[in-house]
């Protein structure tokens, strides 16, 4: 019973669908540590390398999904990215697998957009860095996992057709069975949760993505007001719980 969560509903009104997010992330103090302490998703502890959850490379959710990425690729440079000439070489920056899925390549044990440590270009995702150096959304550059992460969107559907949407924290279990041999994953770690404001606004422009902004909104505003107002002491976090 560690894992505690609190939970806030409502019925979206443009759709038969329920809208249930986890309140307890949204306002925890969670924050992306990469390059600030980000052990990676490795079976044992690897700051140095900066991989962050980049290790294993990325599931394209569909083909728009790849198609979208690929077009942002394009305008890739080799000054931005360290493996420009090896995709070219090898034919792209994605494999398909025997499923049909499409997934990012691996180069030296890491997705091949991960610019490594000591590259003159910087470091990182290049996709993330390209787009903020154009001025542009690295939402719409990246694979959609990539940009998520660490917000997780489940639907489920009832007997009746009616949807219930559900956005929580991104899990081990997420992973599927690889998920279990992580020496660390961030939302189980306090080292990730010392951010200076709650997740649902950090993580706003990935909120309204995955949401729509009518929605992000409704939450937004109960959320803002729960907390001005509320006398009710919110459950802390389960990973802020076990400092």
């Amino acid at each position: 019973m560690d894992d505690q969560h609190e939970w806030f509903s409502f019925e979206d009104p443009n759709e038969e669908r329920t809208w249930l997010f986890d309140v307890t992330f949204l306002l925890s103090s969670w924050t992306c540590i990469w390059g600030a302490g980000c052990q990676g998703v490795l079976t044992g502890p690897a700051p140095e390398l900066n991989q962050g959850c980049c290790s294993y490379g990325a599931h394209f959710r569909d083909d728009a999904d790849y198609k979208r990425v690929t077009r942002y690729a394009k305008r890739l440079k080799p000054e931005q990215w360290q493996f420009h000439d090896v995709a070219k070489k090898r034919g792209g920056f994605a494999i398909q697998q025997k499923n049909g899925d499409w997934k990012t390549r691996l180069v030296k044990d890491a997705c091949i957009f991960l610019n490594r440590p000591g590259f003159e270009g910087g470091e990182g995702c290049a996709l993330h860095a390209a787009a903020g150096a154009a001025g542009e959304r690295f939402i719409d550059w990246k694979p959609e996992v990539c940009w998520q992460l660490p917000i997780r969107h489940v639907d489920s559907t009832d007997e009746n057709g009616h949807v219930t949407s559900t956005i929580r924290e991104w899990k081990r279990r997420d992973w599927g069975d690889g998920g279990l041999e992580f020496h660390w994953w961030c939302t189980e770690a306090p080292d990730a949760f010392v951010g200076k404001q709650p997740a649902y606004i950090t993580l706003a422009d990935e909120l309204r993505e995955t949401v729509g902004d009518e929605v992000y909104k409704a939450l937004a505003e109960h959320l803002d007001e729960v907390t001005s107002r509320s006398r009710k002491s919110f459950l802390p976090h389960p990973a802020v719980r076990r400092r």
